[in-house]
């Protein structure tokens, strides 16, 4: 293998006429009004940075969920009865000092409740306290039934008071839901509104809980009272505020990728260039986002570092290959040129790949992985532009400076032992064994991913750690309450007035002793549950009585004074709620496939059966939708890629030399996700979409390389070698400072962040050694016969 390097090897298009005018009618568009280009680009980025100014975080209940699914239909349907158990937050309110009932702490209470009530959001009427008019006992006594306010209207905080509050609540069953079970805790339960009914705009969390934290955790933990909120609302709310911890590792990753990007090169224009050209792509991206009408939501906002990712990846072989030139003894302005026309067609096709990957997290119905797509997409379209229009005209200006031009003189007459050692792997002795190998690990890959689960494994919110505020919160509620906070609400539809009749109790309770059966559901409240109590209490409280009656005037009696959230005022939706161990997905699946059993095997003539409400029963909703759509997405991102290197290459083997390492990789990385306890949900799942994405980068500019140096004669060996030595170090400099750059990501406060960062430095490193080994060596042995070897 000759030492020299040979000629750069210009692109061989498949239709000569037609590509190479297009190009070449770019290329003197480009670089013969090169003030004009840059003119634009600075009116374009102070236009679009000025909007992404007024870019703000944000999310939405409704976008988390998968509205297209029939559960969150029904759910949507029955909104307003549902709310309570579904969209709400439980503040608990912890006395340090001792048990709550204590008349300085009772008054305490009472500001705390009084706070939450006047925040914009909240459902006011279906809010839930001791001090709330809807907090009610009941009671049977000789005399007949007895009710009256958990907190009596002549309550004066003396002794005799607060003896009375804990005997009513004792009377209202509350221990253990909204009293604690060492009465040192009490919560309010506050159900949102998803719309202001005055403005008609969406809840901001973000501004919500802002405005939670400063009104009732930072005024009042200052008075010496814990404050501690568990719900949907906060979870988005802290993923909000670690922005700024988001902001601090993205400028870390940069700062990183910069310094090694200048070790790489050893040119601080070039190096200062690229990085500024793709932060430039960034701001543009965010700009665009604003003036669309989009924010970032929390799982949208690690999009714009991988926008930076794509956009060093490619400039990395803008830059190598403008070394190469300039070292051939080009100018800067001839280099540019060379390199423009060199890259633009794979770097093209590259950047159409790494959107396609990206469009098909759409087939998925849920709105923030919708959207997650669109900002990366937007981020791609604005990089093609950047990258290949912005970057060579501003190259052709500063080009390399000597030091830069040193190290590539060092490096072109190098005899790079490592690359002739590594460019063996497309001798049959070598590549056969490697790619068996291959094999064999996509065998194991198939088997551990068999462990894959849907959905959290773990208790609490997945994407904090397990010592986060959220989290250590949510352990205590667990820890001091009977009650989970893990709610699958059924919805039993009766026709209008009919939810009392005795055919509809006796169906909906059947289905609640069978449920009661499921592993995983702890206790159940429904309509039905408290009729049977009334019904005892009506019968000086024999146990005897404490059944449903045939007797319609029995039935309507014991529904007067159900609580709203219980049934609707029309009598004809009567929610079921199940409390459930935890919302792990086996659990999730065993009371879906319950609820359909039961609806199955019973005749339930004008009765409905209804999945489903409630956290838990939104959640296996979107378990559903995730594992339908997973094989989905996986399929498409694979075929419309394949179909994009097909049209690139005009060869099926070349499609499957690229493919099948990206292909490998993903079942890796599934597999690695299985043994690490790591369940396919909203924060991964678009990680492998986004990883196939920029893997296929690696093999097209690698390929693309490889193929011109043997168009020009060359053999396998010796042209792979070539390549190795030019594109080669730019695809192994990329995939290993990538993958350091996200590595910093492990130590985010954040889990979901953490665990993101671990997923895209394996697929980095695997797509970046399938392309320099698996590629060529598959490569090679499928086009033994069109190509000359050794």
């Amino acid at each position: 293998m000759s030492t020299q390097t040979p000629k750069q090897p210009e692109r061989q298009e498949h239709n000569p006429t037609s590509m190479q005018r297009v190009v070449g009618y770019l290329e003197r568009a480009l670089f013969h009004n090169r003030i004009a280009v840059l003119i634009f680009f600075l009116v374009a980025s102070v236009i679009l940075g000025y909007a992404a100014l007024s870019l703000r975080p944000d999310a939405s209940f409704t976008r988390m969920i998968p509205t297209g699914h029939p559960f969150i239909a029904n759910y949507l349907k029955f909104e307003d009865v549902l709310r309570p158990q579904s969209n709400v937050l439980r503040v608990l309110v912890e006395n340090p000092n001792g048990e709550i009932l204590d008349k300085q702490f009772m008054e305490t209470l009472r500001e705390v409740n009084d706070r939450v009530f006047y925040i914009p959001g909240v459902d006011r009427g279906n809010l839930k306290s001791l001090w709330t008019p809807n907090a009610l006992w009941t009671e049977v006594t000789t005399d007949g039934m007895r009710s009256g306010r958990v907190i009596p209207d002549d309550y004066n905080g003396d002794e005799q008071s607060l003896a009375q509050v804990k005997q009513n609540i004792q009377r209202a069953n509350m221990i253990g839901s909204y009293v604690a079970n060492d009465f040192k805790s009490t919560i309010i339960r506050v159900p949102l509104l998803e719309r202001d009914p005055e403005t008609g705009k969406l809840l901001d969390y973000g501004a919500f809980t802002q405005e939670l934290e400063k009104q009732v955790r930072d005024h009042f933990d200052a008075k010496g009272v814990k404050i501690r909120v568990i719900g949907f609302a906060q979870i988005i709310g802290d993923l909000l505020a670690a922005a700024t911890d988001i902001a601090i590792y993205f400028a870390i990753t940069v700062g990183l990728i910069t310094v090694l990007l200048y070790l790489y090169c050893r040119c601080w224009r070039s190096t200062a260039v690229t990085v500024l050209t793709c932060l430039l792509t960034v701001v543009c991206q965010l700009g665009l986002l604003s003036l669309l009408g989009y924010g970032l939501d929390p799982y949208s906002i690690l999009v714009p570092f991988l926008i930076f990712a794509i956009g060093i990846s490619h400039a990395v072989q803008n830059i190598n290959l403008m070394m190469s030139e300039m070292g051939q003894g080009a100018t800067p302005l001839e280099a540019s040129r060379r390199t423009f026309r060199a890259l633009f067609i794979p770097g093209s096709t590259a950047l159409l790949a790494d959107a396609v990957g990206f469009m098909t997290l759409l087939v998925i119905d849920i709105g923030v992985i919708q959207q997650l797509a669109i900002t990366a997409s937007i981020g791609v379209f604005v990089a093609i532009f950047t990258k290949m229009f912005l970057l060579p005209v501003l190259m052709s200006y500063v080009g390399v400076s000597p030091k830069g031009m040193a190290q590539q003189h060092k490096r072109a007459n190098s005899s790079w032992p490592i690359f002739r050692r590594v460019a063996r792997v497309v001798e049959p002795r070598y590549a056969l064994p490697l790619i068996a190998f291959s094999l064999v690990l996509l065998g194991y890959g198939y088997y551990a991913r068999e462990d894959l689960k849907i959905g959290d494994l773990d208790k609490g919110a997945p994407e904090f750690r397990a010592d986060s505020r959220y989290n250590v919160d949510n352990a205590y509620l667990l820890d001091h309450y009977t009650t989970s906070t893990d709610v699958f609400v059924v919805i039993f539809k009766t026709p209008q007035e009919q939810c009392a009749r005795f055919n509809a109790a006796d169906l909906a309770n059947q289905m609640e002793l069978n449920l009661l059966e499921v592993e995983g559901v702890e206790s159940i409240q429904s309509l039905y549950k408290t009729m049977r109590f009334k019904i005892l209490a009506h019968n000086e409280g024999n146990p005897k009585w404490a059944e449903l009656s045939r007797d319609q005037y029995v039935m309507n009696t014991a529904r007067v004074g159900a609580p709203s959230e219980l049934v609707d005022p029309n009598c004809s939706v009567a929610p079921i709620s199940l409390y459930l161990a935890d919302h792990k997905a086996e659990t999730l699946t065993r009371v879906v496939n319950a609820v359909e059993a039961f609806s199955t095997r019973y005749d339930l003539g004008d009765f409905e059966i209804l999945q489903a409400a409630g956290n838990a029963g939104i959640e296996a909703a979107t378990n559903i939708v995730i594992e339908h759509s997973e094989k989905l997405m996986l399929l498409l991102v694979f075929v419309i890629i394949s179909a994009v290197v097909l049209w690139e290459f005009r060869s099926i083997k070349v499609t499957i030399a690229l493919m099948l390492p990206l292909y490998i990789s993903t079942v890796l990385c599934e597999a690695f996700m299985a043994k690490m306890g790591l369940g396919v949900k909203i924060a991964t799942l678009p990680v492998i979409a986004l990883g196939v994405g920029i893997g296929v980068d690696y093999g097209i500019y690698l390929y693309s390389r490889l193929e011109g140096f043997l168009n020009q004669g060359m053999k396998f060996g010796d042209a792979y070698f070539e390549a190795l030595k030019t594109t080669g170090t730019s695809v192994a400099f990329t995939g290993i400072t990538l993958a350091m750059g996200v590595a910093t990501w492990s130590f985010s406060a954040l889990k979901f962040q953490a665990d993101m960062g671990l997923l895209l430095v394996l697929l980095f490193i695997w797509n970046m050694v399938g392309a320099l080994l698996l590629l060529p060596a598959i490569a090679s042995m499928l086009m033994r016969n069109k190509y000359p070897h050794d």
